[in-house]
């Protein structure tokens, strides 16, 4: 989601509040990275899109009483209504399609590989926002391209010249994920943050089920032996983690909140490693550390804030 400005605070409140938060964003960043050590477990026997809608909708129901209490509440922006749901179905279209090349890629490639592929997001955006709505990058994000790139070819091939089948579709994924963010801050300032969550989680998990149980039928019983990973990726990936980065954001710095988030890529890893038995080769280590230089090198601007 898109950074917003810290607010004005007292000095030694501030320093606890920025602490808060930065612990607040630590903690979503080892969800988000532990999360992909779970969706490796069951993604090579499960439905990919029943348990992604699935989990999806857990994450609506964690948000719903928090969207109802805004929804009651006097905000300056409307929620969901016929003006602002065209918005929220594309968002929600956009989170289908990243989250659904995100758990196809995790069949055939590993939690450390997708975790850093995804956050490749984070170099493509500029990009993407300069081919589609003629947005000039910043000269650095070519460095941080290349750097991305770079990284991606000795993590996923080892030195080799061949790309695996799983990290091309968490490549992919990463730019939905790229066109997801674009979008969400188009929307955010026309549409109620909590409401918008929701409504583009029902979206994504609504028509992910239906997706699962018309073309992946005989899967769908596979699901009952996920229900642990679902709900785990449910409530602590989809709801908690989006709460806590919003409120994280709102107090922290754009620096903190670049670096921490960051590091989900780092936990992922860490995770595979202590869970999975997943190890890197020093040529795909250097190759997380290369994209890794060019993830924080797209996020440049925000050091300076």
């Amino acid at each position: 989601m898109p950074e917003l400005p810290p607010e004005p605070i007292g000095l030694g409140q501030g320093h606890r509040q920025r602490l808060r938060a930065d612990l607040a964003l630590l903690l979503t960043s080892i969800i988000w990275g532990s999360a992909f050590v779970v969706q490796r477990v069951v993604a090579p026997h499960s439905s990919v899109f029943l348990f992604n809608g699935l989990r999806f909708l857990v994450g609506a129901l964690v948000l719903a009483p928090l969207a109802w209490l805004a929804f009651r509440r006097p905000h300056p922006l409307p929620g969901l209504n016929r003006q602002t749901v065209p918005g929220v179905l594309i968002a929600g279209f956009l989170l289908l399609c990243g989250a659904t090349l995100q758990q196809a890629g995790l069949r055939y490639t590993t939690a450390a590989n997708a975790g850093f592929i995804t956050g490749l997001y984070v170099v493509l955006i500029p990009i993407l926002q300069a081919l589609f709505w003629r947005q000039a990058p910043r000269p650095v994000i070519w460095l941080a391209a290349l750097l991305a790139a770079a990284g991606l070819f000795l993590l996923s091939t080892g030195g080799s010249l061949r790309l695996k089948i799983g990290d091309l579709l968490e490549l992919a994924g990463a730019m939905f994920w790229a066109l997801h963010v674009i979008w969400i801050g188009r929307l955010v300032h026309k549409i109620e943050l909590l409401q918008l969550a929701m409504g583009q989680f029902l979206v994504c998990g609504l028509a992910s089920s239906l997706i699962g149980l018309i073309v992946e039928p005989e899967l769908s019983g596979e699901v009952a032996g996920a229900v642990w990973a679902i709900l785990y990726t449910g409530i602590l990936s989809v709801g908690i983690g989006y709460t806590l980065q919003a409120a994280g954001q709102r107090v922290a710095p754009p620096a903190d909140a670049a670096l921490i988030l960051s590091c989900e890529a780092v936990f992922a890893a860490l995770f595979g490693w202590r869970f999975l038995g997943e190890a890197l080769s020093l040529i795909q280590v250097t190759g997380c550390g290369i994209m890794l230089v060019g993830i924080l090198l797209a996020q440049a601007d925000a050091f300076h804030k």
